[in-house]
């Protein structure tokens, strides 16, 4: 079982950053890979970025030069600072540890609003 904790949404002005953290515990061993999702009102859930246990990343198009993804292994945290952020970023995002095709684990949500 891994446990995750979100925490770094809030409401921001188009432009502005935020940094959304998502602390693991429990069998962190068996993480593969750590993402980013979010999901906007009458949207579905959509991959934003992802870091593998080996530190490849990747990001959606949409996010691309303006969200990074990194990791404190020590803290065992995943982040994703977002900058230029704008009104379509509206969603709530969601942590996300992947461990097999069968075995995935989601944190419990976090808010972002950005106002334009």
């Amino acid at each position: 079982q891994v446990q995750l904790v979100e925490s770094g949404g809030g409401l921001v002005q188009a432009g502005e950053s935020l940094r959304l953290s998502c602390a693991a515990s429990g069998n962190i061993l068996s993480i593969k890979a750590m993402g980013w999702y979010r999901q906007a009102p009458g949207n579905e859930r959509e991959l934003v970025a992802v870091i593998t246990s080996g530190g490849t990343t990747n990001y959606v198009d949409s996010v691309k030069g303006r969200f990074t993804i990194s990791r404190d292994n020590a803290k065992n945290t995943v982040y994703v600072q977002m900058n230029s952020l704008k009104s379509e970023d509206t969603a709530v995002y969601y942590c996300n540890a992947y461990v097999s095709d069968f075995e995935d684990y989601w944190g419990q949500g976090t808010q972002v609003t950005v106002s334009s």
